[in-house]
């Protein structure tokens, strides 16, 4: 059995439309399978809508320790160059390039903090 949100992952829809379509809380392998092979209308018509611009779900992984979750994308977020736990300090990640600077967002995920690294214009 895997939780409703592992089902919406996996599915690729967002958690709010498994739930207003009805996918049980806990779903079997099997229920899931079916969904795969013979997804319903509202399944099929979500699929047709994607412009495929942003992603349902993204995966983030700490790159100092490997921690990973599933989270939805905001609009805010940049392209990270790192991902890493709130708790680890940005000393943990590699050296920063020469002519490049290094910014932080904090909020990304329910633990991390996004590192990008832009170059700077000559």
């Amino acid at each position: 059995m895997i939780s409703r949100r592992d089902a919406a992952i996996a599915l690729d829809i967002p958690l709010e439309m498994a739930q207003r379509h009805g996918v049980p809380s806990r779903v079997s392998r099997e229920e899931l399978d079916e969904l795969f092979n013979n997804p319903p209308a509202w399944l099929i018509q979500s699929r047709a809508n994607r412009t495929g611009k942003r992603p349902v779900w993204v995966h983030l992984t700490c790159t100092v320790c490997g921690y990973a979750e599933a989270a939805r994308p905001k609009k805010w977020w940049p392209e990270f160059t790192y991902v890493i736990c709130e708790h680890h300090s940005p000393r943990d990640l590699p050296a920063l390039q020469p002519g490049f600077v290094r910014s932080e967002f904090d909020g990304v995920g329910s633990r991390f903090v996004g590192i990008v690294d832009v170059e700077v214009p000559a």
